[in-house]
């Protein structure tokens, strides 16, 4: 099945690129780009791209803004993938509550950018451990809100709970088997059903939903 993508970027340059790279590969099809959040909405809603690239400081509108229009429109079920600069963009946070579904720096490797669009096409999220560690920073350079305005389901199990406060921390399926003294399995089989009673698309979400319903705190230690 070829992926669809859409390249949203204030830069020719990187428009051009990412396209020249993505365009080669047998599976990938670049459906258009462009240099604003505003014309990249318009693009989306013409094509229905499976995975966007989104810029996030852009000119008329920006990637925020962007992403959650595109994530909200229901006749497309378009995922986003920010880009961002080499330290963490103070804005990726606030793409993440947006809807996307990972982030990805701008000087990634040709072979990684292919991987990640794939990864996010298949309904995964790009988020290594690595990842929601820079993540964790971000949140950890936020005030602490006053009241705590979203919650979490009252179904969740024990072993559910336990596995969001990992997943928060930034351990991977196996680091959290490990701590859990369970199979790797199922360990996949815990975040799995918690991101369906959360009602999250992926780990970003459950990550900032863990967050923001104060299950974890910046400076915490898992346990």
């Amino acid at each position: 099945m070829t992926i669809k993508v859409a390249v949203i970027d204030d830069q020719a340059l990187m428009r051009d690129g990412f396209t020249m790279i993505l365009g080669a590969q047998a599976d990938i099809d670049v459906v258009g780009d462009a240099e604003n959040g505003r014309l990249g909405v318009e693009l989306c809603q013409r094509t229905c791209p499976d995975v966007v690239l989104m810029d996030i400081r852009m000119p008329v509108l920006d990637g925020i803004e962007a992403t959650k229009l595109i994530t909200a429109d229901d006749r497309c079920d378009t995922k986003v993938l920010v880009l961002t600069t080499f330290d963490l963009d103070e804005y990726v946070y606030g793409a993440m509550r947006a809807g996307a579904s990972g982030y990805l720096l701008k000087d990634t490797p040709a072979k990684e950018l292919v991987a990640a669009v794939r990864v996010i096409a298949a309904g995964d999220a790009l988020l290594s451990p690595s990842v929601t560690k820079r993540l964790i920073e971000e949140f950890a350079a936020q005030p602490e809100p006053e009241t705590v305005t979203a919650s979490l389901p009252d179904d969740l199990t024990e072993r559910e709970y336990e596995a969001l406060e990992l997943l928060a921390h930034g351990l991977s399926n196996r680091e959290i088997a490990a701590a859990m003294f369970v199979g790797e399995a199922t360990a996949k089989t815990h975040v799995s059903r918690l991101l369906t009673k959360l009602g999250v698309r992926d780990r970003v979400q459950a990550v900032v939903l863990a967050y923001e319903t104060g299950v974890v705190r910046p400076g915490a230690t898992p346990g």
